[in-house]
């Protein structure tokens, strides 16, 4: 199963992967791949409209492969386009819509806002975090039970 965890800088993706990885740990092997982490193994740091795409393009052949080895996959990053999502392909999406403007103008102008079919979860606050991260780990783990048979 690939997990996207998109949204705006800032808005707390690293924290909530961490925690779910963790969380998803408990139960079988899991990959985190960081989008951060991934640019500066790959030193591309073009955040252009097609540096983008190829971000998306990596972190989607990264996490296919963790699948391939029966691993379930948590990506954080931006994923700020209709066509970034569409390429990741998530199987479950959670967008953490907790901050309305990054530090970021050009992510700003860039991120468009996911439709209602876009996404499985959407979080506005961190109050919960701890909850949400049980309830998401429960369904992974149960969707990942479901594909594999």
């Amino acid at each position: 199963m690939r997990v996207l965890i998109m949204g705006l800088p800032g808005s707390g993706k690293t924290t909530l992967a961490e925690k779910l990885v963790e969380e998803l740990g408990k139960t079988g092997p899991v990959e985190w791949i960081n989008a951060d982490d991934l640019r500066k193994e790959n030193d591309d740091w073009d955040f252009s409209p097609a540096g983008r795409i190829r971000q998306a393009f990596r972190m989607r052949d990264i996490s296919e492969r963790a699948n391939e080895l029966e691993m379930n996959a948590v990506c954080d990053f931006v994923c700020p386009t209709v066509e970034t999502r569409q390429i990741f392909d998530a199987d479950l999406t959670i967008w953490l819509d907790t901050v309305k403007t990054s530090r970021y103008e050009d992510t700003n102008d860039m991120f468009e806002v996911p439709s209602a079919e876009e996404y499985d979860f959407r979080l506005e606050s961190f109050e919960e975090v701890d909850e949400w991260v049980k309830t998401i780990a429960d369904l992974v783990d149960i969707l990942s039970i479901d594909s594999s048979e």
